[in-house]
């Protein structure tokens, strides 16, 4: 069970890592986001930015 815990810890920290890179370039090349989120589904946790919404989302299965 925690190595289950820990590979979804390590999986979600590479999701991470992968979709940061996607929005620094994005504000680099003055694209507006909408929202960054790491994982799917239903929000667990949302904070509001100057124009983007930073969420983090109930299943670890990517982000975007």
């Amino acid at each position: 069970m925690v190595g289950i815990l820990i590979a979804i810890v390590i999986f979600g920290l590479i999701i991470a890592i992968h979709e940061f890179g996607h929005f620094v370039f994005a504000k680099i090349a003055g694209v507006y986001v909408y929202e960054f989120a790491i994982g799917m589904g239903p929000k667990l946790f949302s904070k509001k930015g100057k124009e983007t919404e930073y969420s983090i989302r109930a299943i670890p299965i990517g982000g975007f």
